[in-house]
């Protein structure tokens, strides 16, 4: 049994130093990080084991969770924010929509005009949406709005859409990849404030996914090995797109927020990267474990709402019984700072 708490220990103490090192040095090991809170829950329960046991082996899973606990609040929030409304406050939403079910992932006719319905009731000021589909939803609030499509077969974008005035816009390209960024400078009272809505590499496991959630003990070898090779090249993809959006967002002065699909977890290197010195609006005003990707065995949080320091996080809402696409909407409520 020790042998496996050692094996364990490694294993978390390389999940811990992941986020500082670039995948491309080490693709394979960075899978880890998608599964550090599991680790973390392990040797939680290795420590109650050798407690109960009375047994000095604790002392091991003791200091792994003590070096650990930075890491909690990015997996679980133990209470959330939601301070007082003022006139200066504007939300801001992001939401993957998958195409808004074009192709009847979910057996449904009903999903693009659910979406609607909900967008339109959250009633956000600035929405940020990724994997749009033109033509299936009506957003009535917004007289503002940019819109990016790509694609020769099945055209699917980013769109961002403000109830305040646009002044600038631009794309992000990312080379090799169908995934991209867009831009909007918005124009709010005397404030303008960057808005960028990114959809990093996929780690294309979602058939796979479906396949676990009916039967996880029926997933074969094979599979396995298929999946991390998937990921692995992600992650290298991943940084390769995180290092050109920060190169680009170096030359703006603005306050910025960076919304999106990053398709990573809160423990990886992209996030590290990508968030720099603004704030996760979850970590800000959050609760619970921020669930944003529909997956049945694990609360994956791979959808965020970063926010600049000039601006007040004020609340943080996630929406997991929303069930219409892949994955669940997320809104904040900010404030500038005076």
């Amino acid at each position: 049994m020790f042998v496996l708490n050692i094996v364990l220990t490694v294993l978390t103490f390389l999940a811990y130093i992941l986020p500082f090192l670039a995948p491309k040095l080490f693709p394979f090991l960075s899978v880890l990080t998608m599964i550090l809170p599991l680790m973390l829950i392990f040797n939680l329960l290795f420590f109650i084991y050798w407690g109960i046991q009375m047994k000095r082996q604790i002392l091991l899973s003791s200091l792994v969770l003590l070096m650990g606990i930075t890491f909690i609040n990015k997996f679980y929030k133990f209470s959330s924010t939601d301070l007082p409304k003022s006139e200066n406050d504007f939300t801001v939403m992001s939401y993957n929509v998958r195409l808004l079910n074009l192709y009847k992932w979910i057996e449904r006719d009903d999903v693009a005009e659910l979406i609607s319905e909900f967008i339109n009731d959250k009633n956000p000021d600035i929405l940020c949406i990724q994997e749009y589909s033109e033509g299936k939803i009506n957003l009535r609030a917004y007289k503002h709005k940019f819109i990016l499509m790509k694609g020769d077969k099945t055209k699917t974008g980013q769109a961002i859409f403000s109830k305040f005035p646009i002044i600038n816009k631009g794309d992000i390209v990312f080379p090799n990849s169908n995934n991209n960024a867009i831009y909007a400078d918005i124009k709010r009272g005397k404030d303008t404030i960057r808005v960028y809505n990114m959809h990093l590499q996929s780690i294309k496991i979602t058939p796979d996914v479906h396949e676990i959630n009916e039967d996880i003990n029926g997933i074969n070898e094979q599979k396995s090995k298929k999946i991390i090779k998937s990921m692995s090249r992600a992650f290298k993809a991943q940084q390769e797109q995180a290092e050109i959006l920060m190169n680009h967002k170096k030359d703006s002065k603005l306050p910025e927020i960076i919304c999106g699909d990053m398709n990573n977890s809160a423990f990886s290197f992209v996030y590290r990267s990508i968030r720099g010195d603004l704030n996760d609006t979850f970590e800000e005003a959050g609760s619970g474990f921020g669930k944003s990707y529909n997956f049945n065995y694990y609360p994956a949080r791979i959808d965020y709402i970063f926010a600049d320091k000039k601006m007040e996080v004020k609340s943080f809402e996630n929406y997991p019984d929303f069930i219409n696409s892949g994955h669940f909407p997320i809104m904040a409520r900010l404030s500038m700072v005076k």
